[in-house]
């Protein structure tokens, strides 16, 4: 699969979906998606775009996604991990930080991922990765923060009074902290050294971050779990895995863990 395929869904993403941000909060939940999670138009329709875009390409692909769980094209083959609105909580509410990811794995594990492709359905903003082959920001090559001063530090809490107690730590040494509300876009714009670290405690799905785990390692950034344990070998499934850490950098990460172990 080639790049232009993914890009040409983004194509056809950004020109349907910001239509029906239009109406905050009046969006009616249509059921509850392969993930447990509610789906809503606005997911629905993403996907909708992305699977058909997929299969005219003609390939035999096994889809996982968030809504419709997997499925398979042609009988199936290569992995296609789909995460149709990413931060679908933020459309929702008309807050405007949301994106589509998608990623492709020629085998069953994180460490199979081979091309990646998250698209802001904001403002454009472009983001892909092949393997081996580096990162890219709207056709410019990225790379993750240099240095080791914890600039900005992102952050995930699905369950806040846990979640934050447990990376204050890390927090209170940052010169500022967001909950962005979009794991996939957190990891994109980690990738172009605009985020210094990003930490979720909590346990998120393989379509939650495929995309954004090939775009920061392929900027230079380093990506375990929480402990420090590397997470290639998380299962591509529907199922919760593994808590995230993700650093611009080896010394950037080496300060995460040292504090979040405290």
């Amino acid at each position: 699969m080639k790049i232009e395929l993914l890009q040409d869904i983004g194509r056809q993403l950004l020109k349907e979906i910001p239509l029906l941000k239009q109406k905050p909060l009046t969006q009616t939940a249509l059921g509850v998606g392969a993930s447990g999670d509610k789906t809503f138009p606005i997911d629905k329709r993403a996907e909708d775009i992305i699977i058909s875009g997929l299969e005219a390409s003609g390939e035999p692909l096994t889809i996982v996604s968030e809504e419709a769980g997997i499925h398979d094209i042609k009988g199936g083959g290569r992995k296609v991990l789909i995460d149709p609105i990413d931060g679908s909580k933020n459309a929702i509410a008309g807050i405007p930080f949301y994106c589509a990811s998608i990623a492709v794995a020629d085998g069953s594990t994180i460490g199979d991922i081979e091309l990646s492709y998250i698209v802001n359905l904001i403002n454009g903003d472009e983001f892909w990765a092949e393997k081996n082959k580096g990162a890219f920001l709207n056709g410019e090559r990225i790379s993750t923060q240099k240095d080791k001063e914890l600039y900005l530090i992102a952050y995930e809490a699905q369950t806040p009074g846990r979640d934050i107690q447990g990376i204050m730590p890390l927090l209170s040494k940052s010169r500022k902290t967001r909950c962005l509300g979009a794991t996939a876009l957190d990891l994109a714009y980690l990738a172009c050294g605009s985020i210094s670290i990003f930490v979720n405690p909590s346990l998120s799905r393989s379509f939650d971050f495929g995309g954004g785990w090939l775009l920061v390692r392929e900027a230079g950034g380093i990506f375990t779990d929480i402990k420090g344990n590397p997470i290639e070998a998380a299962e591509i499934s529907l199922k919760k895995s593994t808590s995230l850490l993700a650093s611009g950098n080896e010394g950037l990460h080496k300060e995460a863990l040292k504090l979040l172990r405290r």
